[in-house]
């Protein structure tokens, strides 16, 4: 588990453009079943989240159509939580950081760690604002 004080900036990354922080499984059950659409960012201390990731999750809500809420867990800290949100995410493997779009609590859209490193965050925000596109 990281410190809090090591990640306080990488939290407050995605929290500052309006992310809401989840730190339970009961909170991000209640986040994931609302009606609508729900981003879901596990964020992560590595350089693919700083670089890629956290700009990407920023850059997609400037969408046209964007999800009706957008919250993120932190791995490595928020253990509770981050185990809740990839229960959700199967048959995903566990990985960090992802993004998943879920829509009335089912999972439409998947973005793996994969799919994430060493692709530009303009490429990543395309995708997703394609899925927003879909299931917005």
């Amino acid at each position: 588990m990281y410190p809090a004080e090591l990640v306080k900036p990488m939290r407050d990354d995605l929290a500052s453009a309006g992310f809401e922080e989840l730190y339970t499984a009961d909170a991000v059950a209640n986040a994931i079943n609302k009606e609508g659409t729900t981003l879901v960012v596990v964020n992560s201390v590595c350089g693919c989240a700083a670089a890629n990731a956290r700009p990407a999750a920023k850059m997609s809500l400037q969408n046209d159509k964007k999800p009706d809420f957008a919250v993120t867990v932190f791995a490595g800290v928020d253990k509770e939580a981050v185990d809740a949100a990839r229960n959700l995410m199967v048959p995903f493997p566990p990985s960090s950081p992802s993004m998943a779009l879920f829509k009335n609590g089912e999972l439409v859209h998947m973005i793996e760690r994969h799919h994430i490193e060493g692709r530009p965050a303009e490429m990543i925000a395309q995708n997703l604002a394609q899925a927003y596109d879909e299931f917005c």
